[in-house]
């Protein structure tokens, strides 16, 4: 019996340094899509932020509508859109028309916004954000599903407001829901029967909520009416894979210290613990957030969070530019070939061809070698053994010449 298939893909903020140019950055990250839809992995999800400097994609339904005329067949997704930002009507139009321009292959991703700075330039007070989202997300649900909807807030108004195009995807695109350690997300995600994006999931604090944000989820769904799925459950972690651990530790040597400064002085995100001391890449890489090194490794956690969770549907990338693009590239690669097979049951039955076939080689090879005998000895008495190898005729006893064999 075949397990689950798990599925892995990126989350791509994304993350960019601000002493590079931005116009290649972000050609970076639609080369970075092309390589893993290359490679097989099935999502990746792209970011939206406004300020900081540091992510640099303002819409992610114009990244993917770009991304998707250069892919074929992975799924692409806004991880995520900040519900405060947006009028619930225009932004789910904009979903509705990238499920078509996509043919199917876009993804919803909410949540409240993680910059507080993003929602300060515009007004939105901190503290509301949560509750805004939870409110657009409850009308952005039945928009997508083709329903006519009416609801009088103190920052939207919708009148009888029905998206003109019915979803190409029913009952409409996929919807998940961002969450980290608080039971925002999970909850949300239970009373819509919605998807669940765990950021953070290899963290500390990440790691030991999986199971009971999966529990809080799975009983608003109860109370609600709806269900969770686990296979639309994405857990989100960073990770960095090289042949060897010294050579991953080299490789992110190029771009960790810039990122790990990034968030403890400049995000308002609890990625990375403040206090430590010494060489920052040594001290993070003593934390339990990030794998860096080998494709082994990588399996190992991923197997620790099936464990924790008690199963999940997808594991992406935190996308994170610590490495040169060509390492980057070669880290997912390496994934893709050596850990991806063991999730997905890929060699299970090319393991078993091959124990059978080697288990039963001494019959196979006498049945082989018989059969060549066979014709060996045929040929001989027809037409002799001049041409015949030496070492065959020996072995089969037929060191009579042609001419001998007519007198």
């Amino acid at each position: 019996m075949l397990g689950q298939k798990l599925r892995f893909g990126a989350f791509i903020a994304p993350f960019h340094p601000v002493d590079e140019n931005p116009t290649l950055a972000i050609e970076r990250d639609l080369e970075l899509i092309q390589w893993m839809d290359r490679l097989g992995y099935e999502e990746a999800w792209i970011g939206e932020h406004h300020s900081a400097g540091y992510e640099i994609i303002a819409s992610p339904e114009v990244f993917i509508a770009a991304a998707a005329e250069r892919t074929k067949h992975i799924r692409l997704g806004t991880g995520v859109s900040s519900l405060p930002y947006h009028h619930p009507f225009m932004l789910a139009d904009r979903i509705n028309q990238l499920d078509h321009l996509t043919r199917g292959r876009v993804m919803f991703g909410v949540g409240p916004g993680a910059l507080s700075s993003d929602a300060f330039q515009m007004g939105i007070p901190v503290a509301r954000q949560r509750d805004m989202m939870d409110e657009a997300l409850g009308v952005i649900v039945r928009l997508l599903r083709g329903e006519t909807v009416s609801h009088q807030s103190d920052w939207f108004t919708l009148d009888n407001a029905r998206l003109q195009m019915t979803p190409f995807s029913r009952p409409s695109v996929e919807i998940a829901v961002a969450s980290q350690v608080s039971p925002t997300g999970a909850r949300a995600a239970g009373r819509h029967g919605l998807g669940l994006l765990s950021l953070g999931a290899t963290s500390d604090g990440g790691f030991n909520a999986l199971a009971s944000n999966w529990a809080i989820a799975e009983e608003l769904a109860r109370e609600n009416g709806t269900a969770m799925d686990r296979a639309a459950w994405r857990l989100v972690g960073p990770m960095h894979i090289a042949e060897t651990r010294e050579k991953a530790i080299a490789d992110v040597r190029f771009g960790l210290e810039k990122w790990l400064f990034y968030f403890r002085e400049v995000a308002n995100l609890p990625i990375v613990p403040d206090g430590a001391v010494g060489d920052p890449v040594e001290e993070f890489l003593k934390l339990p957030l990030a794998v860096v090194g080998t494709p082994d490794d990588a399996a190992a956690k991923i197997q620790a969070l099936v464990d924790q969770s008690g199963g999940f549907g997808a594991f992406l990338f935190m996308a994170h530019n610590w490495a040169p693009f060509e390492a980057t590239k070669r880290s997912y690669e390496l994934f893709a070939r050596y850990v991806t097979p063991k999730f997905q049951d890929l060699n299970i039955n090319r393991d078993a061809s091959m124990d059978w076939v080697r288990s039963n080689k001494d019959e196979f090879m006498a049945q082989a070698r018989a059969a060549v005998g066979a014709r060996i000895l045929q040929h001989a008495t027809e037409k002799g053994v001049d041409n015949i190898n030496p070492l065959f005729t020996q072995m089969m006893g037929l060191d009579t010449p042609k001419s001998e064999a007519a007198e």
